[in-house]
Formats: C-alpha cells, sequence, structure tokens
C-alpha cells in the first residue's frame, strides 16, 4: 500500500469565495472539483477546501486530513494491525472509494482509493 497524496482540509462557507486565494497561494487551479451530498469540494496543491452548511460540514469535521492510497483493502489490514478502528466503513463516492479511521492514538483520517483515471490524471498525470 502506496500513499499517493495527502491534503490538509480547509473548511469554508463559500467555495467560490475561498478558492482565489488559494489559487494564488499554490499556483494551481483547482484539479478536482465536486459534490457530494451538501457539500462542495475542490482540490488544489495539498488543500481540501470543503464548503457547505455548516451542519453538514460537521458530519466531516472529524477526520484531520484525506490520505489518497493506492491500495484500501491493503490499507485495512495495515490499519487493524495498527490497533486502529474503522469508524465509516469502505463506501462508495464519486472519486473513489473511501473509508474513515481512527488511529489507536486518536487521529482520524479519511482514506481513498481514487479510481484509476483520477490517479491516472492527477498523479501520474
Amino acid at each position: 500500500m502506496t500513499i499517493l497524496k495527502t491534503y490538509a482540509r480547509l473548511w469554508t462557507d463559500d467555495l467560490d469565495e475561498a478558492l482565489p486565494l488559494l489559487e494564488e497561494l499554490t499556483g494551481e487551479r483547482p484539479h478536482l472539483r465536486l459534490a457530494f451530498h451538501e457539500i462542495a469540494l475542490a482540490a488544489l496543491g495539498n488543500f481540501l477546501v470543503i464548503a457547505g452548511p455548516a451542519e453538514e460540514r460537521a458530519r466531516y469535521a472529524h477526520a484531520s486530513a484525506t490520505v489518497v492510497v493506492d491500495d484500501l483493502d491493503a490499507l485495512q489490514a495495515t490499519l487493524a494491525s495498527a490497533g486502529a478502528a474503522i469508524t465509516t466503513p469502505t463506501t462508495g463516492g464519486p472519486t473513489g472509494r473511501f473509508l474513515y479511521a481512527r488511529h489507536a492514538d486518536g487521529a482520524e483520517v479519511e482514506y481513498v482509493e481514487w479510481t484509476p483515471d483520477l490517479v491516472q490524471r492527477i498523479i501520474s498525470g
């Protein structure tokens, strides 16, 4: 299992308002932009910007980072051997599959396995 990308999560009320500064800071345009339920997301550089109503954002705020891996199944074995607990089981989403895990030290992370086309476009590019 390999980590392909790690995103710091930034929370905002308005995605379009947040992006210009981040584009200036990173020198990049979003390489990923999508909606998931009532949440809007954009990824640029090493930031994942999450916008939407506060009550919806709160559903995802327990995770401190989003980590893209190449093999979610292998990751689960690694997490289990380290005493981590899966807090949200593997679920399909617009970018592939994801899960949330609480590490033995209490840190919570969202892990994502992207679809092959996203890996090709964003990582292998």
